[in-house]
């Protein structure tokens, strides 16, 4: 089960009411991991005051008995908080197979002021959300990120925009505000990591040029037989063409989890 939101929401209160109904379905709790990025400086809005308030220490059943909480930090103002629990199987599942699935986590700021505007609706537009989400789909360029996404987009009103993609057993999803002074997306898919590179490199470079930010974070969260160090100089190597600098990066492997890379980019200066 995948919850992601934007704004203050606070979806970490919706854990111990999901843990009520999946226990009545006979479902047993065996991983969780929760991230989030969080900023000093102005932009997107946090949902909670501190780090201690985003563990969930004392919601989860002590069977997940393998926990940890860090924050990985930048040479900027951003930093990824990451927590995670499992149960203590989890590792050698992670490890197993040739193939390793991953989640990639994008975070963008001080997007590209004219690409931004196609996020606003039309003054007088009263299709629905669902109908506008479809245009600004088309017109972003957004279905064309990964063209075998089946992509359900949404418009809100007056502006910001939102979608969930599905591709066979891989997921990805686009949350955008478009205001100038503080304008946020996000991407977020699911992929493979093989043969020594990862395919969704494609599309992390293709959802960035759809918003030509003025700063990207990139997370990856992979399983503990993968080589981090690899992943790190492919996630660079992929985005330098696109004019962005790697200014910082950090790494932590959290049991059950896997290693969580993150990195963070700027435009190379003059």
């Amino acid at each position: 089960m995948v919850l992601k939101t934007c704004g203050t929401t606070q979806l970490l209160r919706s854990v111990p009411c999901l843990l009520r109904h999946t226990a009545e379905l006979g479902l047993r709790l065996r991983a969780c991991r929760y991230s989030a990025a969080a900023s000093s400086s102005s932009g997107p809005a946090v949902p909670h005051t501190s780090f201690a308030e985003e563990v969930l220490e004392e919601r989860l059943p002590p069977s997940l008995a393998f926990r940890k909480a860090c924050v990985l930090p930048s040479s900027g103002s951003h930093s990824w908080h990451v927590y995670s629990a499992s149960s203590a199987d989890d590792d050698e599942r992670l490890a197993a197979g040739s193939w390793s699935t991953f989640t990639v986590e994008v975070c963008m700021t001080e997007l590209d002021r004219s690409l931004a505007r196609r996020f606003f609706r039309k003054k007088g537009d009263e299709r629905s959300g669902d109908a506008v989400g479809a245009d600004m789909t088309d017109l972003t360029e957004i279905g064309s990120i990964n063209p075998r996404t089946l992509v359900c987009g949404f418009a809100f009103d007056p502006c910001g925009y939102s979608m969930n993609g599905l591709d066979r057993d891989s997921y990805s999803t686009i949350h955008v505000t478009p205001e100038e002074g503080h304008s946020y997306a996000s991407f977020e898919c699911t992929g493979r990591w093989a043969g020594g590179r990862a395919e969704v490199l494609d599309s992390l470079r293709k959802a960035i040029g759809v918003f030509r930010p003025g700063a990207v974070s990139v997370s990856f969260c992979m399983a503990p037989n993968v080589d981090e160090n690899q992943v790190r100089s492919a996630v660079g190597d992929a985005l330098e063409p696109l004019g962005l600098c790697c200014r910082s990066q950090a790494a932590e492997e959290f049991p059950g989890a896997g290693t969580v890379t993150y990195q963070t980019f700027t435009p190379h200066r003059e």
